[in-house]
């Protein structure tokens, strides 16, 4: 069903910004997301006081929120927001601060995310995530996404036809645009041998198809155009948006997500169809879900992509350039800020500030999130299409 929205237009994102990932990290949740506020209130000219508007992502600020966060960074916002749906935040953060710059809510939103990855931060974040995963499945020795996931490639792989092989080629070209990406944690090159021998994890699931934890921070700000344009900032029209929750709950077993409910909502809002796009970053916890957003987000059939794999390269000077910065299979997974990634990706590319990863003539991006693995499925999902500004 089409839905009448009111459009984005005179909204604009800008400035995005990366907090180098790190394997580990000593510092909190709150100097991540300090440090990235600090780089856009430099990068942008304004006063911190000017930033009137907040989004925080998050998975180890506990116990504080986005309220706690404030006072630890000196701030007064008129309007704030908490996103703890990970994978999607980025999108979510997006929609929210245009429509709180739309209505006059707030002038300028700093949308942050970040976490910090101490030792035994993963394994603790693993273990809280969830109450369905804490009484359904890891009394039975369960525990973590990897077994979930395996169990939906499995799937999807028994469904569809998909091979290794077709998400290994994935991974690799993913891998090679890394490296030409500066916060990409895999320095080295990955070749789909390497991939196919990789150490077992949980069968079909071998090490490469896995994301590894880290700490970082990525943020933009979002504000009207002609502030931007004041301030000399290059910055990206939003098209469309769209989020869902809970999508296809009877289905047994997840094999769509909630962009086939609102894809057609999205193209429509945009005026434009697929195969306008010119580059996709999606989010990346596995390959099996890059596969879904693919076919979900109508760049081809339903059951289809691992023959649209084989038919693309998705290098970033190849056909359907994805996940140009590397994805976290390749940069490494910072918490939340992993809903950030193809975001902040995405802005850069269409602001002509990817460096190494510029896809040549990039004018309109589509962002894919999805995020919070409960026990047996992810459960948010989001998608925006995005244009190239003018400064």
């Amino acid at each position: 069903m089409t839905r009448r929205r009111a459009s984005y237009d005179g909204v604009v994102a800008t400035l995005p910004v990366t907090v180098p990932y790190v394997r580990y990290s000593i510092n909190s949740a709150h100097w991540w997301l300090g440090k990235a506020l600090g780089a856009l209130v430099r990068g942008s000219g304004l006063q911190k006081n000017e930033i009137d508007g907040m989004c925080v992502s998050s998975f180890t600020l506990a116990p504080d929120s986005a309220v706690g966060l404030t006072q630890h960074l000196g701030m007064a916002p008129r309007w704030l927001d908490h996103i703890p749906t990970g994978g999607a935040s980025g999108v979510m953060a997006l929609r929210r601060a245009a429509r709180a710059v739309q209505a006059g809510d707030a002038d300028v939103v700093a949308c942050l995310s970040g976490d910090t990855n101490h030792v035994d931060s993963f394994r603790q974040t693993i273990s809280q995530f969830s109450r369905f995963a804490q009484d359904a499945v890891y009394p039975y020795g369960a525990g973590g996404p990897n077994a979930s996931f395996a169990l939906l490639t499995h799937n999807y792989m028994r469904e569809t036809g998909a091979t290794r092989e077709d998400f290994g080629k994935l991974c690799v070209a993913q891998r090679e645009n890394a490296l030409r990406h500066p916060n990409a944690l895999m320095k080295k090159p990955l070749s789909l041998q390497q991939y196919m021998d990789a150490k077992l994890i949980t069968d079909p699931i071998h090490l490469f198809d896995c994301v590894m934890p880290c700490a970082g921070a990525d943020a933009f700000l979002v504000m009207r155009e002609e502030k931007a344009q004041q301030l000399g900032l290059p910055f990206v029209r939003i098209l469309s948006t769209i989020e869902r929750h809970n999508a296809w709950a009877d289905d047994p077993i997840q094999i769509r997500g909630g962009w086939t409910m609102d894809k057609d909502d999205l193209y429509e809002q945009a005026g434009i169809g697929p195969r306008d796009i010119d580059f996709m970053q999606a989010y990346d916890d596995y390959p099996v879900i890059n596969f879904l957003q693919i076919e979900d987000l109508g760049l081809c059939e339903k059951g289809a992509a691992p023959q649209f794999v084989r038919d693309n390269s998705f290098t970033v000077d190849g056909t359907l350039p994805f996940n140009t910065n590397g994805g976290q299979l390749s940069v490494g997974q910072a918490g939340a800020a992993g809903g950030y990634l193809g975001l902040v990706e995405a802005l850069r590319q269409l602001t002509d500030t990817a460096g190494g990863t510029q896809v040549k003539d990039a004018n309109i991006g589509l962002v894919s999130g999805f995020g919070i693995i409960n026990y047996d499925r992810g459960i948010c999902t989001a998608a925006a299409l995005l244009a190239r500004g003018t400064a």
